[in-house]
């Protein structure tokens, strides 16, 4: 069957920082693409982080229209959507749909606590999701896969729960609440207007996802329990596929994945990994000394192992139990310099993404025995050399490095009925991209690196927390 035959799907990956669109074939070939980045949040009070106005859906616009205007194929083969966003956000809407106040980050501190109405003209509390995805279908429908964290949701059967005391415990009335629906499933048909916002053909299918982490394992083709999928985004930290949802533990929790009835378990993470990277590359930027991420790579890739002995808490956004935490750069004895300090942020994100990793296989009993990279770092052969050295296992990429872009593709791609069946489409769409081994020097070198953060990260962290 040909290509042409078998059409195209637009995959919208909405995430922390930027929103992502791709053209996508059955055969996982990506013939257009487009990227708008996300404005800074806004944070109108400590502890609130919000997205700004109607950013969400102003990203999504722009960057499928990007992508479509970049797309030389027939724009009639385009057979469906896939939506996929950030996971832990929630829109509380008005009855008509339109935003009733502005849409609040993951990270922000209201979100592990009951919903309580701020706004009187609240009808609806729904995800990220839900809220694009009724922007383009006008339905009330949702990924079921995207309901983590403070929802009155049955974890075991997708839905809603039939518990009155769950719905007490979220502060949240089942009338305000989406329909839910299963990851490649319908959510609706693009509506005339959105249709007529985003260039897409109207009346096409959009189909739902699940969260965009586990939407990213998909996309990056994790399928064995003795592989362990490293998502270098804002948010850090490891997966690997699970069967069921676990009890709780302080180690590893259960996530949704993004088939139907799958699910992942989750390590604990880096809470602003990447963004720290980024980070310090604008603050070095903004003091007259521009550089690229390439060109800091380049340099750091000279940096014998240790950063000169620059450790790197990487708390720049504590955690809601330990509100005392803070980010903190030590062991400076004025011979290091730019790509010291950048070389430590990656030393630092490989060693605590490991040490969380390590806990949450031990609780699993499970072996580690590859590492798959995804995300903006996954371009860095700098970080992929120290990752494979400090996790001690071959590590590999996938060759279309947005994976949540690639797993919303296959999402829509089995329910456009291109793929018949989930593996079918995993095997024809996801392709291995870079490979590299362990480097058995480097991986000596990093485990006296890890005794000193072992010793030094739990002493900062005191330190904060005596102060606070």
């Amino acid at each position: 069957m040909t290509v042409t035959a078998r059409g195209y799907v637009v995959a919208i990956d909405n995430g922390s920082q930027s929103t992502k669109v791709l053209i996508v074939d059955g055969d996982g070939v990506v013939h257009a693409s487009a990227r708008v980045p996300l404005r800074p949040y806004a944070s109108p009070s400590p502890g609130r982080w919000e997205h700004p106005d109607d950013d969400l859906w102003d990203s999504v616009v722009a960057a499928v229209r990007e992508a479509l205007a970049r797309f030389d194929g027939d724009h009639s083969e385009i057979r469906g959507v896939g939506l996929c966003t950030i996971r832990f956000c929630r829109a509380v809407l008005r009855n008509d749909g339109s935003l009733a106040q502005p849409i609040m980050s993951w990270m922000d501190e209201r979100l592990p606590h009951a919903y309580e109405r701020e706004v009187q003209d609240a009808a609806y509390v729904t995800t990220s999701s839900g809220y694009i995805g009724h922007r383009l279908t006008g339905e009330r429908r949702d990924a079921a896969g995207n309901y983590q964290g403070m929802w009155p949701i049955d974890s075991e059967r997708w839905t809603w729960s039939g518990d009155a005391s769950e719905y007490a415990r979220t502060g949240m009335d089942p009338q305000m609440l989406f329909e839910l629906v299963a990851p490649g499933e319908v959510l609706g048909r693009v509506t005339a207007a959105a249709a007529h916002r985003t260039g897409l053909p109207a009346g096409i299918p959009v189909i739902a996802t699940s969260n965009d982490k586990a939407v990213e394992a998909l996309g990056a083709g994790l399928r064995e329990e003795g592989d362990a999928l490293l998502s270098l985004g804002t948010y850090v930290a490891t997966m690997t596929v699970g069967d069921r949802p676990l009890g709780s533990n302080a180690d590893v929790w259960t996530n949704f994945g993004a088939e139907p009835g799958a699910y992942l378990y989750e390590s604990n993470g880096v809470r602003r990994g990447m963004w720290t990277v980024s980070w310090f590359r604008e603050l070095i930027s903004s003091s007259g000394c521009g550089m690229t991420e390439e060109e800091l790579n380049v340099g750091a890739a000279q940096v014998p192992v240790g950063a000169g002995g620059i450790v790197a808490a990487l708390d720049w956004l504590a955690p809601p139990d330990e509100p005392w935490r803070r980010g903190a750069l030590v062991g400076f004895d004025g011979t290091q310099g730019r790509f010291h300090i950048y070389r430590a942020i990656l030393e630092a994100l490989a060693i605590e993404t490991a040490a969380s990793d390590d806990r949450a296989r031990a609780v699993l009993g499970r072996r580690r025995r590859s590492l798959v990279v995804t995300g903006g770092g996954s371009s860095s052969p700098l970080m992929l050399q120290i990752l494979a050295a400090v996790y001690r296992v071959p590590v590999r990429t996938p060759l279309v490095r947005d994976a949540a872009g690639m797993g919303a593709a296959i999402c829509a791609a089995v329910g456009v009925g291109m793929h018949r069946s989930w593996e079918g489409a995993v095997d024809a769409m996801v392709r291995e991209g870079e490979r590299v081994d362990v480097d058995l020097e480097l991986a000596r070198g990093y485990e006296e690196v890890a005794r000193t953060y072992a010793t030094v990260i739990p002493r900062i962290r005191r330190l904060f927390s005596e102060t606070d």
